[in-house]
C-alpha cells in the first residue's frame, strides 16, 4: 500500500513581514487513513457569550413545549438546520444582579459584572471595584494553551455610548464583561482594526512602526504572505486547496470591510 497524503504541521503558520495568518483545519493536516471528522480537530469546540445591555422580549425566545419535541419560535427559526444541537434554557435568574437593601439601585453597574461571574458588585466609585472571575476565563484557563489567543473581549458599542458610567458604581463596572479575577477586569475592544490585528499580526516580534506603515500604505496581510501561501499550495490536495483559498478570500473580505 502507497500512501500519499501530504502531512502538514496542524499548527502551521504563514508569515510575513509583520504578520502571521493561521491556516484552518485542512485533511493534510490528520493523520493519513484518518477521517477528519473523526479527530479532534475536527469537532470544534468554541465558547462564546453575547451580552444584550437593554435586554431581550423573553416571550419570542421562549417555545411553548419543553423537552426535546419543542418547535421553534419564528425568532428561533434561522437555528433550525442547528435544532438537534439547540438548547433553550428558560427559568434562569442571577440573584447577585439585584441590589441588595441600602445600595444603589443602578442596575446598570450591577448587572454587567454579574452576567458572566454570578458575583455581587461591590458598589463603589472608588478604586476599591470587585466582582468575580467570570466564566470565559475559567473556560480559558483550561482551553487558553490551546489556542493562538487567550479569549477575545469585544464590544459592538464605543464607550462614549455604552460604556458610560451609572450612579453609585466605577465606570469599570460598566466597560466590560470579562474579569480575569475579582479585582481584574479585562478592557474590551470595539475598534475593528484593531481586533484584525490582535488576531494577525505577528505577537511579540512584530514592530510596531512597520505595522503603522502598512496600515498607512493599506498594504494586505496577505500580499506580505503571498510567497508562504503559494509554497503551501504546491503541496496540498485539490480540497484543500479550494478549502485554503475560501479561508484567505475571508480574510480579505474582511481587510477591505475595515
Amino acid at each position: 500500500m502507497i500512501i500519499t497524503k501530504q502531512a502538514i504541521p496542524r499548527r502551521t503558520v504563514l508569515r510575513g513581514l509583520g504578520a502571521a495568518v493561521g491556516l484552518p483545519l485542512l485533511n493534510g493536516m490528520v493523520p493519513a487513513m484518518t477521517a477528519l471528522a473523526q479527530t479532534p480537530a475536527g469537532r470544534l469546540r468554541r465558547f462564546t457569550t453575547v451580552y444584550v445591555g437593554n435586554g431581550a422580549a423573553v416571550g419570542y425566545f421562549t417555545p411553548e413545549i419543553q423537552g426535546p419535541n419543542y418547535a421553534l419560535t419564528p425568532i428561533l427559526e434561522p437555528l433550525a438546520p442547528l435544532r438537534d444541537k439547540v438548547l433553550v434554557l428558560t427559568g434562569i435568574d442571577n440573584p447577585p444582579a439585584l441590589a441588595l437593601e441600602g445600595e444603589p439601585r443602578g442596575g446598570h453597574g450591577r448587572i454587567p459584572s454579574a452576567f458572566m461571574s454570578g458575583a455581587h458588585a461591590n458598589p463603589t466609585v472608588g478604586a476599591d471595584f470587585r466582582a468575580g472571575k467570570t466564566i470565559d476565563q475559567i473556560a480559558a484557563d483550561h482551553l487558553g494553551d490551546n489556542t493562538q489567543l487567550r479569549t477575545l473581549e469585544l464590544s459592538v458599542d464605543s464607550p462614549e455610548f455604552g460604556g458610560t458610567c451609572d450612579t453609585g458604581f466605577a465606570c469599570v463596572y460598566t466597560n466590560t464583561l470579562a474579569w480575569r479575577g475579582p479585582t481584574s477586569p479585562l478592557p474590551m475592544q470595539n475598534n475593528p482594526r484593531l481586533v484584525f490585528e490582535r488576531l494577525f499580526g505577528e505577537g511579540g516580534t512584530t514592530d510596531p512602526a512597520v505595522r503603522l506603515a502598512r496600515w498607512r500604505q493599506r498594504a494586505s496581510i496577505l500580499d506580505s504572505v503571498r510567497e508562504k501561501v503559494s509554497g503551501v499550495t504546491r503541496t496540498i490536495d485539490g480540497e484543500d486547496r479550494a478549502t485554503l483559498d475560501e479561508y484567505l478570500e475571508s480574510i480579505r473580505d474582511v481587510e477591505r470591510r475595515i
